[in-house]
């Protein structure tokens, strides 16, 4: 069974108090200025690990939504022609802001959402720092107009962008989409996810300091039935991006319907990994066990399907219980974890519900199971579970758990075991492994989603990621990430 550390936390509260002596957790920053939430609702900020409040937060109004994307919208008109160079210049002040803030940023995803400080040091906060990078190099290098013949082909900033973002990958979910808005142009009102609000609040320091102009950058805090509604419907805004459930984006897509606005959705996913016959099974398993159980499995495109062939089931099965073994939950504080709580209560009982589904449905329990591991007494933690020889029609095989659950599936074909990754109405992430790179790369091919690792290859951050069927629409990351922020004209005639 997984290792367990019950060892106490070190970590200051620094960044926090910081944050609470600015005020920041009672104010939405509007046009420059941190001004006081409009409304009286409040919400704990609570700490994952202990489950005791760290914070209370003001939620913002439709009212605030309102005079955010008035600022936006004024604030829009000089920023939109601010030359390349420029948005690019900022962009790269943000990065290095960023990264000299690195520790304070890790820190509050650790409290905010349970992120082990290892990890939110290793991956949480440099792979955010990253996209902002990248969209600084897109800054310079895009080719924003080109001629075609003799018609001019304009890529322009859309306009004011609502951007909503979710609670598993705070930072890296914002600076996603921040970071290519402001390279195209554009002003933005953004909604971070109310249960892990901190290193928004810390990042909207840094675009201050960075100069980002007054009203380029907007954040009101909030829940989506109140603020998020707003902003999908708001008619100053040109375009809304949302990651988060498919619920969630169903919801963002009617609100915005009437208005006619632009909607980019990263949502759902129940991402696969096909191993082909051939795959050299001691790099295959540990490192596909690592890559569901990511961020506790809390990534939409974690591979949380490992398919597998029937008649090596039994060596997968040994190696898979191996790493498993190894993971050392705690925590998140510890320098020795790898897997701390899950983010919250609502999604710890969601876990709880979907093992206990596996276990009623008849899949084979390999390892973990329902409820805390056995040494710890409070927290939203949850236990390593892989099930095995599970059937493609079992909920846990079909619906996204957004937790450290492993469904194994076995085929006896490889047509079969495509069919297995393509059934089911997500298509965000795949992995393929095998010793023949053409033959990966034919399933690969075959897979219907929107990105897939052979391999395990290097996270690449020029990537486009986003999904096929109800896993959402449009792209993220690099070139694909940035244009969907930009309109086309074509001006006829032009040369």
């Amino acid at each position: 069974m997984a290792q367990v550390l019950v060892t106490p936390g070190t970590l200051t509260l620094d960044p926090l108090e910081t944050l609470l002596r600015g005020g920041r957790l009672d104010c939405a920053l509007i046009g420059g200025e941190w001004r006081p939430a409009s409304g009286a609702a409040r919400s704990e900020v609570i700490d994952p690990s202990t489950e005791e409040a760290i914070a209370t937060l003001a939620l913002g109004t439709a009212a605030d939504v309102d005079s955010a994307s008035q600022a936006a919208a004024v604030a829009f008109e000089s920023y939109s022609q601010w030359p390349q160079k420029d948005r690019a210049a900022l962009l790269h002040r943000i990065h290095a802001l960023i990264l000299e803030r690195a520790e304070d940023f890790a820190r509050l995803l650790t409290m905010e959402m349970g992120a082990p400080i290892s990890y939110a040091r290793a991956a949480q906060v440099p792979l955010a720092a990253e996209h902002v990078r990248v969209a600084a190099e897109l800054a310079e290098s895009y080719a924003f107009r080109e001629m075609r013949g003799t018609t001019l082909i304009a890529r322009e900033p859309i306009g004011v962008c609502g951007l909503i973002t979710p609670w598993n990958w705070p930072l890296y979910q914002i600076t996603a989409k921040v970071a290519p808005a402001l390279a195209a142009g554009c002003a933005l009102v953004l909604k971070p996810s109310e249960l892990s609000p901190l290193s928004a609040l810390l990042f909207a320091e840094v675009l201050q300091e960075a100069g980002v102009p007054p009203g380029v950058f907007n954040l009101v805090n909030g829940d989506g039935a109140e603020v998020g509604h707003a902003i999908a419907s708001h008619p100053l805004i040109a375009m809304v991006s949302i990651t988060g459930s498919t619920r969630a984006g169903v919801e963002v897509a009617k609100a915005a319907a009437p208005t006619v606005k632009r909607v980019t959705q990263e949502l759902g996913g129940k991402s696969a990994n096909v191993v082909l016959p051939d795959a050299d099974l001691s790099q295959a398993i540990p490192a596909g066990i690592a890559a569901a159980f990511r961020n506790c499995g809390q990534s939409c495109s974690a591979p949380t399907r490992m398919i597998v062939p029937r008649a090596r089931l039994a060596e997968v099965e040994a190696l898979a219980l191996g790493a498993a073994e190894a993971m050392v939950v705690g925590p998140p504080s510890a320098e020795a974890t790898t897997h701390g709580p899950l983010a919250n209560a609502a999604q710890w009982r969601r876990v709880q519900a979907m093992i206990a589904a596996g276990v009623e449905e008849g899949a084979r329990l390999l390892c973990g199971g329902p409820g805390r591991p056995a040494a710890v007494a409070r927290g939203f933690y949850a236990r390593p579970t892989i099930f095995s020889d599970v059937a493609p029609g079992m909920r846990i095989a079909r619906e996204e758990i957004f937790g450290p659950v492993l469904a194994i599936l076995p085929y006896d074909t490889v047509d079969e075991a495509v069919a297995i990754a393509n059934d089911g109405v997500y298509g965000l992430g795949g992995h393929v492994q095998a010793a023949d790179k053409e033959a990966a790369r034919e399933v690969a091919l075959r897979m219907r989603t929107g990105q897939v690792h052979i391999n395990y290859p290097a996270w690449d951050p020029y990537a486009p990621f986003g999904g096929y069927k109800q896993s959402g629409n449009g792209r993220e990351y690099g070139r694909e990430g940035l244009e969907e922020y930009l309109e086309v004209k074509a001006v006829v005639g032009f040369g």
